[in-house]
């Protein structure tokens, strides 16, 4: 076997765990990536740390300028990332590396305050909350851009509230619907996916506080050496009034129980993006599908270079609707990973926990991806009414049999009616004459119909049934 390239292996030093995002461009730039970055997990477990010592400052079991001193300490940018990251392979988790760097980093501030870093505290308790401020950092973005998506296609629902189109089953048409309507279901999708993201950040992104095996008792034995320590007389008390104020610095929600074993945050979050990106990724598959070329009834919007072809020219690929589908396509399988960690042993897992990591990061950034994408996709999706009309008569007016057969049904009977339709319409398909002029020759009907009246039954514009009004209820909402 060949050697490596002289740049592959150079690439095995420092850096060469940097994601640039070359395998993922749904995420490549988007706002989501740097929230999910390394180094944004690097600040958010420093984050939790100064959150702590913060916390058990409240409750006098670490002295005032010690949290401070700590907290002033933790920047990222002041901590060897890439050697933080090795050193992790000792301990299968990087806090215990961070620990031990960001000590030195306060006792070279403040000798006095470094016996305060992560008093009482374990790796998990770090680590997790820590998970929950990237999740909640990365929500937020994501929460933006779905409340911009929805406001577009609220916009393309009411602005088309009645421009007719083919509606579709299994891929062919089937009776006429509106294109305000198929907005506003898209909008629907985009407004449940953000019910979920909301309720996750109203109620399931908690502070992790356990201590070694869940019942807090390294915290406990700190606050009751500590001559200030106010209610460690009362383990229960304490443990509330701890968890209390580390929620409250660190702005999560504060869990019932200790969850280093309970995995339902994560399974949360997992549910919550699994949706999220499906619901994105059905919009990004209606519009691939009507951005064919013979169907053309959609396109996205341009931007110079955006979507060309690197043997054809004269193609403007739908890019934005792809890299949203892709993302529909991995994050499903990815949270299925995070659901199934919800079944761990004991009070610490040994490896179910370390297996989140990543799929969790994953998730964060492929649907954050997919959301800041379906932004501009929805904010500039251009509607070609012309096609739709176009379109809607390649059947010669056959799309609205269903219609014709409920009419015929009064006079002719149900089942006449639908014998006479199911035979016109084959008899129209072989010849390629409109529907209504085959109907105008059948016998049965002779007499049956005022003039012009099978020309109108047979005109899709007026068979869209509530199309209309169902719009105007969704955008009401």
């Amino acid at each position: 076997m060949p050697p490596p390239p002289a740049d592959a292996r150079a690439a095995t030093g420092a850096g060469a765990d940097a994601d640039a995002g070359l395998l993922s461009p749904v995420r490549a730039g988007t706002p989501v990536e740097a929230a999910v970055a390394d180094r944004a997990w690097l600040q958010a477990m420093l984050d939790a740390e100064a959150a702590l010592a913060r916390a058990q400052a409240r409750l006098g079991t670490v002295p005032g300028p010690a949290a401070a001193a700590i907290t002033a300490a933790a920047r990222a940018d002041r901590l060897d990332l890439r050697r933080i990251a090795v050193q992790a392979r000792e301990t299968a988790n990087p806090v215990v590396a961070l620990v031990t760097a960001f000590t030195a980093l306060v006792a070279a501030d403040d000798p006095s305050a470094a016996e305060y870093v992560h008093r009482g505290s374990t790796s998990q308790d770090i680590f997790d909350t820590a998970a929950m401020l990237v999740a909640d950092r990365a929500l937020r973005l994501l929460r933006q851009d779905l409340g911009r998506t929805a406001r577009a296609l609220a916009r393309l629902a009411g602005r088309h509230r009645d421009t007719v189109m083919a509606g579709r089953t299994l891929a062919l048409h089937a009776v006429p619907t509106t294109f305000g309507l198929k907005a506003a279901g898209w909008r629907s999708l985009v407004l449940d996916a953000a019910d979920r993201v909301d309720r996750v950040l109203r109620d399931g992104l908690p502070v992790a506080l356990g201590g070694a095996a869940g019942t807090l008792a390294g915290y406990l034995a700190h606050a009751g050496a500590h001559a200030d320590a106010g209610g460690a007389a009362d383990p229960g008390g304490y443990a509330d009034a701890l968890a209390d104020a580390f929620a409250a610095e660190t702005g999560l929600a504060r869990p019932q129980l200790p969850w280093h074993a309970l995995r339902t945050p994560i399974a949360d979050l997992a549910a919550a993006l699994s949706f999220t990106a499906g619901a994105l990724g059905k919009i990004a598959l209606d519009v691939q599908t009507l951005a064919r070329t013979e169907i053309a009834e959609l396109t996205e919007p341009g931007a110079p270079g955006r979507g060309g072809s690197s043997a054809m020219p004269h193609k403007r690929n739908p890019v934005l609707a792809t890299l949203i589908r892709s993302a529909a396509l991995q994050v499903p399988v990815l949270s299925a990973g995070l659901t199934q960690c919800l079944c761990v042993e004991d009070e610490r897992s040994a490896g179910g926990w370390h297996a989140e990591w990543q799929l969790l990061r994953e998730c964060l950034r492929l649907t954050g991806g997919s959301a800041h994408t379906a932004v501009e996709l929805a904010e500039g999706l251009q509607v070609r009414a012309d096609r739709m009309r176009d379109n809607l008569a390649l059947t010669g007016g056959r799309i609205v049999s269903e219609r014709i057969a409920a009419v015929l049904g009064a006079t002719l009977g149900p089942a006449a009616a639908r014998h006479l339709l199911t035979e016109a319409a084959a008899a129209a398909e072989r010849s390629g004459r409109p529907l209504s002029a085959v109907l105008a020759e059948a016998p049965e009907l002779d007499g049956r119909l005022p003039a012009g009246e099978l020309e109108r039954l047979c005109d899709p514009a007026h068979y869209t049934g509530a199309a209309g009004p169902l719009v105007d209820r969704a955008l009401k909402e």
